[in-house]
């Protein structure tokens, strides 16, 4: 199975969007839904300060009736952040995202933000990982 670093290769659309603490809500949302992803890094000073996802937004300003006028990004993104290297396994990263119920790691190297990971990148890899075992399996049935 892949790395971290080879799965980040070969993804089609590779940017990493951020906001910082102090972004409105309501910024974060739109922001996430013109690029039609489900989660932002959050950046303070270039480092790593958390991040903040669609679910973030889901349970903690529309079921605490809250608003995304006036909350800001800091309120309601996660701060103790799970991340990965760029040598772990797509396999690691899986097994930490069902462990944990998450649905997105950052990757991190040297103390550097060097992507972001998704559940569907994992998914992917993981159906395009069985599809070669598939054909190497029907290549050895068949003699070849």
């Amino acid at each position: 199975m892949k790395t971290v670093a080879e799965i980040l290769r070969s993804k089609l659309h590779a940017a990493v969007y951020s906001v910082s603490p102090e972004t409105s809500v309501l910024d974060a949302i739109k922001l996430m839904a013109e690029k039609g992803i489900g989660a932002l890094v959050v950046l303070q000073n270039g480092r790593l300060a958390g991040i903040v996802s669609e679910r973030d937004y889901a349970r903690k300003v529309a079921l605490l009736e809250r608003s995304a006028f006036s909350a800001q990004v800091s309120e309601i993104m996660t701060a103790e952040v799970v991340t990965v290297g760029p040598s772990q396994s797509a396999q690691e990263c899986m097994q930490l995202m069902t462990d944990r119920h998450l649905r997105h790691l950052p990757v991190m190297a040297e103390g550097e933000l060097i992507g972001l990971l998704s559940i569907g990148d994992l998914v992917k890899e993981t159906i395009a990982e069985q599809a070669r075992l598939i054909q190497q399996l029907e290549q050895y049935i068949r003699g070849e």
